[in-house]
């Protein structure tokens, strides 16, 4: 069914909804591990970590990969913790949680990002 309000821009009537971002003292290391495991989701991060990215720049390792595929590892990531998704504009901008996960598990994402896939 076509939704009228998803093609509206955000106003007082129709607030575009914000998507749940776990707190810092809440991440859980295993999350954020499973998150990471994926070379797919992995390369997302890779990609954020310069500064944050438009959702529709990122782009997975395999560009026939359908929408929805791409859509999960974002949701796995947020959900985890280590990427943050926020409206803007049209769009969503990602940018790595990396003081929350700097505060949560010292090290942890600096050496994920050194490490040589």
């Amino acid at each position: 069914m076509f939704n009228y309000i998803r093609t509206m821009a955000e106003n007082d009537s129709f607030p575009i909804p914000d998507l749940y971002h776990p707190p810092g003292e809440d991440l859980v290391l295993t999350d954020i591990l499973f998150a990471l495991s994926d070379p797919a989701r992995l390369e997302i991060v890779r990609q954020v970590a310069s500064g944050a990215v438009d959702m529709a720049q990122c782009h997975l390792q395999n560009p026939d990969a359908p929408k929805s595929t791409k859509s999960h590892h974002m949701k796995v990531l947020r959900e985890a913790g280590i990427l943050r998704n926020e409206p803007a504009g049209r769009g969503r901008l990602l940018s790595l949680r990396l003081e929350d996960l700097d505060r949560r598990f010292p090290g942890l994402m600096q050496a994920v990002l050194a490490a040589q896939s």
